[in-house]
């Protein structure tokens, strides 16, 4: 056969060797021609190069074309991976031709990628080590539709993106390469050439499951191993619980400022494990929420803007560290809940940004693109890729970490196109409104398929609006979260305990408002990070009075909050009163315990949880309002408050506030029953740091002597403090 039939154009030597071909696979590898084998290779730096099957026998000597390009006849009878042995001055190596492998997605990949239904992406797309063709290497894949070519780049070929061209599946603009002995714990970035022909910023893989510690931004090949799990009788059970029926105390952490090491480092995932779960569980708490721990370059963006959304964070340590803490946290029957950013995403070059040289996750147009709060990206909900990319981040983590649920970030700024922005500065949608309509489909697509393959786990949207059926079924026209934070009830509430204690009564529907709406969604009560940040001061300073008030107000505060209807929230460090804000450069003031003020909180709280979750009254019936009854909702003059939680087949427990420092001597409550009384909690309790005062444990209701009226107790009302009694019929 004669060489022009087999020799590679001149023209398709110098575009590989520039690294400017687009078909990579239609050049180098092994090629049939006329009933030979020809082997193409391109090794810069190489001065010869033998092919060589795997156990190292001679299949032929390559003519070199200039530049690191070779090729040749070899003596092959099928197509199989081929070894290139390479030589030079400086001496002798092999390589494995990546191009010798064929694709490792197929045509089903093809069909449900291009539908934007596939719903395991993370399995086929980023980097996976395993075997192929009886070789062990790494599959690379990444979606970038508008690229002229693109590579895979690394420690493994100099970070050249000449040596690993990508083959493009045309149908879906998924770019994929077989790279032979290259495993776990490599490095790795993708190369590419943007419709322009410019070479863009090296990007890091939006699929990446693991990533290197920041100030580096490379991907990195995570162990495929998987964690061997230990919490399948937890999961087991986890799939038959109803949260709207179950306590829900949720414990909120920054794991970077929880607490630090001595020398001021971060605590890992294991060490977290073995201080955090067990302090949160004797709390009494039943969840820990996760503040982001997607990976992110900045720590003061708290995790809210990640540039690696399928990879924990390397602050803390790799993929098996973070399941090792999942995994305790369900033996001790913790839930965890990880917050969820789908909102937007930063625009470091690394990241996803223009990320094929287009606005390919983004919005072209800056009014639907760009976010003016944060100086963010939005992503394009109505881009069936976009939403698949974000659809099966949340199915990940709830699979791969075996998470109890995911906190959505930002839901309001998704929902509407006018978010903080002024006439002009944003597009309407189709029918002339201000309702992102591709964002709300989003949200009631990944609802539906995380409750539909993960029952039990809990879909919980941050959204600061008065959007109607946020936690309604999707097929009742809601969204289709389990709950949603009650922005409103954690603003009122804490601006009527910010105020001098005189001054309350002219604000007392600052905290009978919920009532009003506390049915419409299935409500968490939120005492979050954002309130204690920022200059706004700790929940402790935002007390009303003096230092005796302000910590007698916020045992006072805790317990009403308590006794709401609502599932409950309250960040780290509030459980004993931290004193300043919080820092996220520093761990929490654990010190405080120290004193008793701050001890007696604590103590509080792990009695509240207790209680709370003893008594199904105080939760079965969060959600509606049958559950939820006044007693006294209009004493504006006292400051008192007082209602009866119920729910079917349990003795109902009464609560009462009293929001100022005066005590009330012989103070007349209604009363569901007539009977005993038994006070499970009184938060002006000596072993809380309060005055001691109370009802001697117990209290007497009558029958009225008026015709028409219920029961009554006349009850002492210590100062500054909120009471629980429990119908006790023996």
């Amino acid at each position: 056969m004669t060489k022009s039939k087999w020799q590679a154009a001149d023209s398709d030597v110098r575009s590989i060797v520039a690294g400017r071909h687009s078909d990579p696979f239609g050049i180098l590898g092994l090629h049939e021609v006329d009933g030979a084998w020809v082997a193409r290779t391109f090794i810069p730096h190489a001065e010869s190069v033998s092919a060589r099957t795997m156990d190292n026998r001679i299949l032929g000597e390559l003519e070199p074309r200039g530049d690191g390009f070779f090729e040749g006849i070899v003596k092959l009878t099928k197509l199989q991976p081929v070894n290139y042995h390479a030589r030079n001055d400086g001496g002798e190596w092999n390589v494995l031709d990546p191009y010798s492998f064929g694709p490792v997605l197929g045509p089903m990949d093809d069909y449900y990628i291009g539908e934007g239904s596939h719903l395991r992406l993370f399995d086929k797309l980023g980097a996976h080590a395993m075997e192929f063709e009886g070789v062990n290497g790494t599959h690379f894949a990444v979606w970038a539709p508008n690229a002229k070519r693109v590579s895979v780049v690394g420690p493994f070929n100099d970070w050249d993106g000449r040596r690993h061209p990508m083959r493009v599946r045309i149908n879906t603009g998924v770019w994929e390469v077989f790279v032979p002995n290259v495993g776990p714990g490599e490095v790795y970035k993708f190369e590419i050439v943007g419709p322009d022909g410019k070479l863009r910023p090296l990007k890091a893989d939006p699929f990446a499951r693991q990533s290197e510690l920041r100030p580096k931004t490379a991907s990195m090949i995570a162990d495929p191993k998987p964690f061997e799990w230990t919490d399948a009788k937890y999961m087991k059970e986890r799939a038959k619980l109803d949260w709207r029926r179950r306590p829900v105390s949720i414990y909120e952490v920054h794991l970077g400022s929880w607490r630090r090491r001595a020398d001021g480092s971060f605590m890992s995932y294991e060490q977290l494990a073995e201080q955090l779960i067990p302090y949160a569980a004797d709390s009494g708490f039943t969840h820990i929420e996760l503040m982001p721990i997607t990976e992110h370059p900045f720590d003061p963006s708290w995790g809210y803007q990640p540039t690696g959304l399928y990879a924990p964070t390397a602050r803390f340590g790799d993929p098996k560290g973070f399941a090792h803490f999942v995994d305790k946290a369900h033996a001790t029957g913790l839930g965890v809940i990880l917050d969820w950013v789908p909102a937007h995403f930063p625009t470091d070059e690394h990241g996803l940004a223009r990320f094929d040289g287009t606005a390919l996750y983004e919005h072209s147009d800056p009014r639907q693109g760009y976010h003016p709060d944060w100086n963010t990206a939005i992503y394009n909900f109505g881009r069936k890729e976009v939403v698949s990319f974000l659809v099966n981040n949340a199915l990940y983590w709830l699979e791969a970490f075996h998470l109890d649920g995911l906190r959505v970030d930002a839901v309001a700024s998704m929902l509407y196109l006018d978010y903080s922005r002024q006439a002009g500065q944003w597009i309407p949608n189709q029918f002339g409104g201000n309702h992102n309509l591709e964002a709300v489909e989003f949200l009631k697509r990944v609802n539906q398929e995380a409750y539909r393959l993960h029952p039990g786990v809990m879909m919980i949207a941050e959204e600061s609006t008065s959007w109607s059926g946020v936690s309604a079924p999707v097929d009742k026209g809601g969204l289709g979260f389990g709950f949603k934070w009650n922005m409103g009830f954690m603003n009122d509430t804490l601006r009527y305990m910010s105020r001098n204690p005189v001054h309350r009564k002219y604000h007392h529907n600052d905290m009978t408002f919920a009532a009003l709406y506390g049915y419409a969604e299935n409500f968490i009560l939120p005492l979050s990070h954002d309130e204690v940040v920022h200059g706004k001061g700790s929940l402790l300073s935002k007390m009303g009075g003096d230092d005796w008030g302000q910590f007698a107000g916020l045992r006072a505060y805790y317990g009403f909050m308590w006794g709401w209807p609502g599932k409950k929230l309250l960040f780290m460090g509030q459980e004993y009163a931290q004193r300043e804000e919080w820092n996220e450069a520093k761990g929490l003031d654990w010190w405080l315990l120290e004193a008793p003020a701050h001890e007696g909180i604590r103590r509080l709280i792990t009695d509240l949880n207790a209680l709370y979750r003893e008594l199904p009254s105080l939760y079965a019936r969060d959600n509606e309002p049958e559950g939820f009854e006044w007693l006294i909702g209009n004493d504006q003059n006292n400051s008192v408050f007082a209602w009866t939680r119920k729910a079917p087949g349990e003795h109902p427990v009464v609560v009462i506030s009293n929001m100022t420092p005066t005590p009330r001597e012989n103070y007349r409550v209604p009363m569901p029953l007539a009977g005993r009384w038994v006070e499970r909690l009184n938060t002006d309790a000596g072993f809380y740091g309060g005055t001691n005062k109370g009802n001697q444990g117990r209290v007497l209701a009558k029958a009225s002597e008026v015709e028409g009226l219920g029961p009554y107790a006349d009850l002492y009302l210590p100062p500054m403090s909120t009471l629980y009694l429990k119908y006790d019929p023996a």
